[in-house]
């Protein structure tokens, strides 16, 4: 969660909202000449990928740090100025999430996680992955999808807050960025494979390394790394059938790769100092609660609810799926105001409302009912007033149900308090640090004399280096992962009313 969410959990957020579609018809592939049903024109596509993109920004994040995001998108830009479309207004940004991945939006608008710039090791890895999500815009993938799920009548909707999409990310996705769950078919994956693989050798790419990403996708699936979006083998097929295409590729390529750039000392240099894996100035949990250090406040959630850190808001959801707790930010509108707006949406039947002070600070509160498409859900929501911003609490489910969470959605509330444990105060994320090495060594001789503060198998994969007896060359420059330790709050941390 960071200081740029707004609270509007109820609100429905049209992707093609405002936007008049394309007459049902077929439009051409700019990459494989063929028509293909098509409801957007490409000026929607475009104006859909902007907006977008602007909440990717506001509820996932840009990375901060310029000149990261300048290399990728120099990176980019070479390879889509070179592609079937070059007119579209091309965007790359490195998103602030630990995931590994990358996606594209409509009509040009490209992202790869900081998750990703950590786990791999060269610009032509980077190229060739970058090269995969252009592919999917200059075949309109996502287009063909958002005209198969007939986007004309359905938008990209969620269907309600207590649809099954909504459950899977725990009610946080907006409507714009349901972009980002849109499932390609074999074909769309492959075509876009093929892209990338071209592209990235027309820009004098060494593409070998593409076998490379698609191994260490593998191998970041099987750790179960932790982020906010989905992973990439829940969005793409199988690494393994990649790789054996990229090799039959390679087989079939009568040209010389041994001047095609790698570019591994470049990159890496771009990935010094690189937040790894999640970062814990945006909050982090522990035993069930959420500590926030840069907002300076603590909440604690019912043990056994299935928790979520994203930019926009925590949230946490009931064992039986039946029950949603969300936290947000919502500007620095005066509680009592904001719960009247909440209350007076249209849709929304008020109950209830009381003013209150929750440990100390001034808070609103109100009982509610809507309709769904689902069915009718009651919730209780709270404003209060904390460091000069406002925040929401919310608790929803089915209706017939209140009785049996609405305690335990007040004990949610009223655990919300200002953070004063100084060890989550002061916690820091991990960062990379490259180190050349000075002498020949094993992965576990490097570990030994430049530790790291995550496990020997997980150093090796962000390395793409075997762990073992295998030797690593003296001058060879490699990532190590230093800071980030968990912090120990148990027992400190400060109680509500205290």
């Amino acid at each position: 969660m960071n200081r740029r969410a707004v609270f509007a959990p109820l609100s429905v957020l049209a992707l093609a909202g405002g936007l008049s579609l394309a007459p049902m018809g077929c439009a051409r592939n700019p990459v494989t000449g063929k028509n293909e049903l098509s409801l957007v024109s490409e000026s929607q596509e475009i104006e859909m990928g902007k907006e977008a993109s602007q909440e990717v920004a506001q509820t996932i994040g840009i990375y901060p740090d310029q000149a990261l995001n300048q290399y990728v998108s120099s990176i980019g830009m070479k390879m889509a100025k070179a592609s079937e479309r070059p007119n579209l207004p091309w965007e790359f940004h490195v998103v602030n999430d630990a995931s590994v991945n990358a996606f594209a939006l409509p009509g040009g608008f490209i992202y790869v996680t900081r998750g990703l710039i950590t786990a791999i090791t060269d610009e032509a890895e980077l190229a060739t992955v970058v090269g995969h999500e252009i592919g999917h815009v200059t075949n309109r993938h996502s287009v063909q999808q958002i005209s198969k799920q007939q986007v004309a009548s359905l938008g990209l909707g969620i269907g309600s807050i207590l649809s099954s999409d909504v459950a899977r990310v725990a009610g946080l996705a907006s409507q714009g960025l349901q972009v980002l769950f849109l499932k390609y078919s074999r074909d769309a994956e492959n075509q876009a494979d093929l892209a990338g693989f071209r592209y990235a050798l027309n820009a004098n790419y060494d593409v070998r390394e593409m076998t490379h990403v698609f191994e260490t996708l593998q191998k970041v699936s099987d750790m179960a790394g932790g982020g906010k979006l989905p992973e990439w083998l829940e969005t793409h097929p199988d690494p393994g059938t990649r790789i054996q295409n990229t090799e039959q590729r390679l087989d079939t390529l009568h040209r010389d790769l041994s001047k095609a750039i790698v570019g591994r000392d470049q990159y890496l240099q771009h990935v010094q100092n690189v937040t790894y894996g999640e970062d814990p100035r945006q909050g982090f949990f522990e035993n069930g609660t959420f500590f926030h250090p840069d907002l300076r406040f603590q909440i604690t959630f019912p043990q056994g609810w299935q928790t979520q850190n994203t930019p926009s808001a925590v949230a946490a959801q009931s064992p039986q799926q039946d029950a949603i707790l969300q936290l947000s930010l919502a500007g620095q509108t005066p509680p009592q105001q904001a719960a009247q707006q909440f209350l007076s949406q249209q849709g929304i039947q008020p109950g209830q409302t009381s003013t209150q002070s929750i440990n100390g600070l001034p808070a609103a509160t109100g009982y509610f009912q809507a309709q769904t498409e689902q069915g009718a859900i009651q919730g209780i929501v709270t404003f209060l007033s904390y460091g000069n911003n406002t925040y929401g609490i919310l608790g929803y489910t089915p209706a017939g149900k209140l009785t049996q969470y609405d305690q335990v959605f007040r004990q949610t509330i009223g655990s919300f308090t200002s953070l004063k444990n100084q060890a989550a105060l002061n916690v820091q994320p991990a960062k990379v640090e490259l180190v050349k090495l000075p002498r020949q060594m094993t992965l576990e001789q490097f570990n030994q004399q430049y530790p790291s503060s995550i496990p020997v198998a997980e150093l090796a994969l962000i390395n793409e280096v075997q762990a073992g007896n295998s030797t690593i060359p003296a001058g060879t420059t490699l990532k190590r992962v230093v800071g980030g330790s968990k912090v120990q709050t148990q027992g400190s941390s400060q109680q509500p009313g205290q």
